[in-house]
């Protein structure tokens, strides 16, 4: 007859063995789904466009942000990460990223939104390198599942230009 040491050694060795294999199930189920999310953002407004007395370059945006990110849910996702941001390039830097907006989208039930709002983040430029510049406006997001490799990417919107002159 077995001790009970054993025994228990060998009951939690299966219970380990099960759990691990259920986590792996979960995480190859993840490879079928193919998400297909929207998303649109309007420039509603530059409230602002000044120059700093530091020499740097900052805007105020009034955006308007909607996507319907719901294909990104599946039984194994536990929250999605979602920022917007600003990205333009300059003479030193092929490309600069100045993240406006983020949010934790918690439930499939509020991946799909619309909000009216200003950059939560403080658009600036080190440099006069914004007046008249080009920009695309990016939604990134990062899937966080349950258990798995978390998974990131990426809609680009381009055709942005910022004015000319300072407001």
């Amino acid at each position: 007859m077995h001790s009970f040491g054993y025994r228990a050694n060998a009951l939690l060795t299966l219970g380990v063995t099960v759990l691990a294999l259920m986590c792996a199930m979960a995480s190859l189920s993840d490879n079928i789904n193919v998400p297909s999310p929207s998303a649109n953002v309007q420039v509603l407004n530059v409230n602002w466009f000044q120059k700093q007395s530091n020499g740097n370059d900052e805007v105020s945006l009034t955006l308007n942000v909607s996507a319907d990110l719901r294909s990104m849910f599946t039984w194994n996702t536990k929250q999605v990460f979602v920022f917007l941001a600003a990205e333009y390039e300059t003479t030193k830097n092929s490309l600069n990223q100045v993240s406006l907006w983020d949010g934790i989208i918690p439930s499939k039930e509020h991946a799909k939104f619309s909000i009216h709002t200003t950059n939560k983040y403080r658009f600036t430029d080190q440099g006069s390198n914004l007046r008249g510049k080009e920009f695309n406006l990016t939604l990134h997001w990062h899937v966080m599942p349950k258990t798995g490799k978390m998974f990131a990417d990426k809609i680009v919107m381009t055709g942005y230009r910022m004015p000319e002159e300072y407001r």
